[in-house]
């Protein structure tokens, strides 16, 4: 059987969810390995949260509409800022709720993952198509 680029490209994007959503906040869940202590929080778009010595901030979060299997995905920012040290950056990338092991925070002390995607603020109204 014989591929072609542009037949790889389109079975691609056929079998790729269609995203439901843009969201502003994402729900995170993170793991203290030292003490054993699960905690979940909140992560608004472009504001850093704190969780033990990592700061964590999300700039993306999308979900999949409620007719296609359930799946929310972040881009985080992860840095690890200790107290009197330049921050060091941990992590820079996409995770995805339904797969937290696929693209894992990989740090001897915390663990990270997302639980899901949320809107906080309503989605803009389309703009109206001009008449002709």
């Amino acid at each position: 059987m014989r591929w072609s680029l542009p037949g790889l490209l389109l079975g691609c994007l056929a079998a790729s969810p269609a995203w439901g959503f843009s969201g502003d906040l994402a729900v995170l869940q993170g793991l203290d390995k030292v003490t054993a202590r699960v905690s979940t929080f909140e992560a608004p778009l472009g504001v850093a949260v704190q969780f033990g010595t990592l700061s964590i901030t999300l700039r993306s979060c999308e979900r999949t509409p409620p007719e296609e299997p359930p799946e929310s995905t972040a881009f985080l920012d992860i840095f690890e800022a200790r107290q009197g040290e330049q921050p060091v950056s941990l992590f820079h990338g996409w995770m995805f709720a339904s797969s937290p092991a696929i693209s894992a925070l990989e740090h001897p002390v915390y663990d990270v993952w997302v639980l899901e995607c949320k809107r906080t603020t309503p989605e803009p109204e389309p703009e109206p198509e001009p008449k002709r």
